[in-house]
Parts: structure tokens; sequence; C-alpha cells
């Protein structure tokens, strides 16, 4: 069947994993369907790793991570530690000539972001970044009918992400503290995914933002001097002249991960909602429509990614596994679009700091493009 090729690498790549938290099992079992081997994997301890190779079935556990990074029978290395690792990690995967899978943000600020694409450019090997939520067909139904024109001139888009699980005073994590999460935490986490949800799908680019961001609580259970935002609000403007806004939020009462896009063009709307990732909805002034996953009736790219017929829903690890896969593809010379890669990590960063910049300074803030930033050290 056509698309085996999905879910199915075309070489038996040996997968090596650093980290041994939730995100960690998630990238295994998407390297696991995408035909690697699972090789490897290390973490904070040897103990910790020896915990999770049993728990997720890998092969080998290392004592620590240059132990994992010098061995040359890895090819690639999927970075699943607390953010403020990343660089160091990523940068040493990329020197041993490691193909990289870093867990975003890629940096937590955009001179480091800046260094890594750098590196992996230099070094000529496949780096992306699980901006997954590219993967659901019905986000690539709604990426080719603006790319086609079939939504006439966009006007207006609006976006959210929320989530409920940082409601509490009582509820804590390490990405609370700015030191191993970076200064930005909602948007940063999760903002990040929606900015590049609206680009990817859209195809245009924010160039400026006026943010305002608040931090509900102060203190937590365990960290009691919290400098990160809880929750972010956003107006934006996009180079094309469209507007739009979003609001990310982490304390949103029974939002467990509600990312939701909705793109208005002069002939119709699309939105898209990752709860129900099954469905598109089209707005019509007269007869809209709820458009339901049916590789029949989709565009070649929506098609290529339902991986399962008709009434058999595919969620959020079918995602992941999408993206693993066209990772592994890229690595066997098969680049196929929409793959994230290390570019769009420093793009996030650098939406990331522009929002900073705003909510602290309470004005508009205009974002640089990437592309200025190249051999930024």
């Amino acid at each position: 069947m056509e698309n085996d090729q999905i879910t199915t690498a075309p070489s038996r790549l040996r997968a090596g994993f650093v980290g041994a938290g939730f995100m960690a099992e998630v990238h295994s079992r998407a390297a696991r369907a995408a035909g690697a081997k699972i090789a490897g994997i290390a973490s904070s301890s040897a103990a910790s790793a020896a915990r999770a190779k049993d728990r997720l079935g890998i092969e080998q556990a290392y004592a620590s991570f240059q132990d994992l990074v010098e061995d040359e029978t890895i090819d690639v290395i999927h970075v699943c530690t607390p953010n403020a690792t990343h660089p160091t990690l990523t940068e040493a995967a990329l020197a041993a000539g490691k193909h990289v899978v870093c867990e975003k943000p890629l940096a937590t600020n955009v001179q480091d972001a800046a260094h890594l694409v750098e590196l992996a450019a230099t070094a000529g090997t496949v780096a992306t970044v699980p901006f997954v939520y590219r993967f659901h067909p019905m986000v690539r139904e709604a990426r080719e009918r603006i790319a086609s024109g079939q939504t006439g001139r966009i006007s207006t888009i609006q976006g959210s992400y929320l989530q409920d699980w940082l409601l509490s005073r009582d509820d804590d994590n390490w990405r609370v503290d700015a030191a191993v999460g970076g200064p930005s935490r909602a948007f940063a986490d999760i903002g990040s995914h929606l900015c590049d949800l609206i680009e990817f799908v859209s195809g245009d680019r924010i160039t400026r933002v006026g943010a305002l961001s608040r931090t509900l609580f102060s203190g937590r259970a365990n960290h009691k001097d919290v400098q990160t935002e809880d929750l972010v609000v956003a107006v934006f403007a996009t180079e094309n002249g469209t507007v739009g806004n979003l609001l990310v939020s982490q304390v949103a009462p029974g939002r467990k991960n509600r990312l939701l896009i909705e793109i208005a063009g002069s002939e119709s709307t699309v939105q898209f909602d990752q709860e129900a990732p099954e469905t598109l909805w089209l707005g019509k002034r007269v007869g809209s429509q709820l458009l339901v996953r049916d590789p029949d009736a989709l565009s070649p790219e929506a098609a290529r990614l339902s991986v399962l017929p008709a009434g058999h829903p595919q969620g959020y690890q079918d995602a992941f596994n999408a993206f693993v896969a066209d990772t592994y593809s890229a690595i066997d010379g098969d680049i196929r679009d929409g793959l994230p890669t290390f570019r769009d990590g420093l793009r996030a960063a650098v939406l990331t700091e522009s929002i900073i910049e705003s909510s602290k300074c309470d004005e508009w803030v205009d974002v640089p493009h990437v592309k200025e930033l190249e051999g930024v050290q």
C-alpha cells in the first residue's frame, strides 16, 4: 500500500535518546513506528537511563550522554531533555556527525538557536524540531486550500492554545523555573506551536506583534520566585497585510490541549481544532461544511499522511510518527514537503523573544526575519 512509506523508514537507522521523560516515550514510539532500531538511551544518571531502557524497550542504557554520542553505531539522536540543556547536547551530537531531532524550544534564546542552525548546516546532517501539528492530515488540507486560492484573499487569523495543567498554585514543573525552562514558559512551550501552525498553514509570516503576559502565581509548590508567564495575549500583523490575534494559556480550566486556528479569506474560512483533528470546518456565507478526513477526498499531502482509512481516527501520536518518518526519510535523501528544521526552531526563538520584548516594553515590536540572523553567534 502506498501509505506504508509514511510509517516505515527506507533503512534500519539506529536511534539514540537523551532524556527519560514523557517526550522520550513519544519519540521512541515514533522511531519504532518509522522502522528504526531503538538502540540506546542516556539520562540524568545511569540509574535513570537503566530504568528507561527497561520501560521503553531500548537496547542499551549508557552511563552518560558522552558515551551515547561517542558510539559510532548511533545514526540519529533525539534530544528530549529540559530546555536549557538543548544547545550543549545538540552541539555535541552535531560535532559527532549525528543527525539530530531536538525537542522545542531548540534553544532558550535567539543567539544559541542561530548558532545551532549554522552548526547543522556545516555538519551537513539532518536536524529537525518536532512541530508535529503540521503532520495532521487536515492541517495539510487547510494549507493546500489556502495556497491554491480556494479561500480567497486572507484578511484575519485567530489562534489559541489553551491548557489547564498549571491551573493551581500547587501545580508545578521544571518548566516553571526560568533557569531550566528559559525566560518564557507558556509562549515558548505551546505558543511556539501555535505560531508555527499559523505561519505554516497561511504561508505568511508574522512581522509585528503587540503582546501582554501575565504570571498568576508568583510562587508555586516547589518554586518560590516564578518569573515565567502563565498566559500571553497578542495582536499581530503579517507580511501580506493580514491582521490577527492569539491567546496562549496554561491556566484555562477544562482545556487539556486545545490548539485552534481560524483563517478567514474573501471566499471562505478554514478552522482546525487539534482536539478534533479528524475534521476541518469550512465556513462560507452560505452552506458552511464540516469536512471529515477521507483520503479519497483530500489533497495529495493530506492523503499521504492519512495512514488509516476514513472513520478510523488519527491523533497526536500518528502526527508525531509521521514527523519522525519524514525526518528519517530525509536522512536517506528523500526530503518531503513541510519537514520542520532547525531554521523553524530559530524562527520560534525569534518570535518568542519578540513577544517577551513587546510584553516588557508595552509596545509593538518588529519581528526580525530569520535570514537576517544567519551567521549570528
